[in-house]
């Protein structure tokens, strides 16, 4: 029987390359975005095109209600969600003194805020089902912090400790959690960095090449069909931290 998996920021270059995965696996595939629009729609044909089944929706996923609005729109049409792929995020670079409150609570409410919504909405119907699994995607700099990018490190570290924590909490439900910590992916949010900068941390990293949001996708496919894995976060970095 095919599976709904709803993917959060589908829109991006992960969370695209998270979908498009998904979908020869014979899910069918909820395409998230929330200003992204013509982005999502072509991650849907694209899906479609390759005799997938999918339908984008657009919502603010730090607002209660549309996530609400979300998951009864992506059920109606598709199924019931069992897999859930927290992937939106945002990101802001500079030093914590130079940070304003608002600027602060964006990064909270956009990486880690947002997929407590989501979780909160989609574990009920998971529960009563007994099946069901949420993959949570952090990052590395939630592992070990990166300078001038605090409120994103602790963002992303929330996300592993939610991870943990709801991986116990559901555990005996049957469902699943877990979550996959990226390394340095070639992505439009690393556009601020300099050449010099992504050959430094391509050298430091041990397998020597910059990941693909492909590699991150692989990942979150894996982790949603391995049915004995839970509460893990698994390292996407090609060594960068061990």
């Amino acid at each position: 029987m095919k599976k709904t998996v709803l993917v959060t920021g589908a829109s991006g270059a992960i969370g695209r390359a998270i979908a498009l995965a998904f979908a020869p696996k014979g899910y069918r595939v909820a395409v998230h975005y929330h200003t992204r629009r013509e982005e999502a729609l072509a991650a849907v044909e694209e899906i479609r095109g390759n005799g997938g089944w999918a339908e984008a929706f657009g919502a603010d996923l730090t607002q209660e209600e549309q996530v609400t609005w979300l998951f009864d729109q992506a059920e109606r049409a598709l199924g019931k969600i069992r897999v859930l792929v927290n992937n939106a995020g945002v990101a802001w670079q500079g030093l914590l003194t130079d940070m304003s409150l608002s600027e602060w609570r964006r990064v909270l409410d956009g990486d880690l805020t947002s997929a407590f919504l989501c979780c909160r909405r989609a574990l009920p119907g998971m529960i009563r089902e007994r099946s069901g699994c949420i993959v949570n995607i952090s990052s590395m700099w939630g592992q070990q912090g990166a300078s001038c990018e605090a409120a994103y490190s602790a963002a992303k570290a929330g996300l592993i400790g939610l991870t943990k924590a709801l991986a116990q909490e559901e555990g005996p439900s049957g469902v699943r959690v877990n979550c996959i910590a990226p390394g340095l992916i070639d992505t439009p949010m690393n556009g601020h960095l300099s050449p010099a900068d992504l050959e430094a941390l391509r050298e430091e990293t041990p397998l020597l090449r910059i990941g693909t949001p492909e590699d991150v996708a692989e990942a979150a496919v894996f982790l949603a069909e391995s049915p004995f894995i839970t509460g893990q976060v698994l390292g996407v970095n090609g060594g960068f931290v061990l």
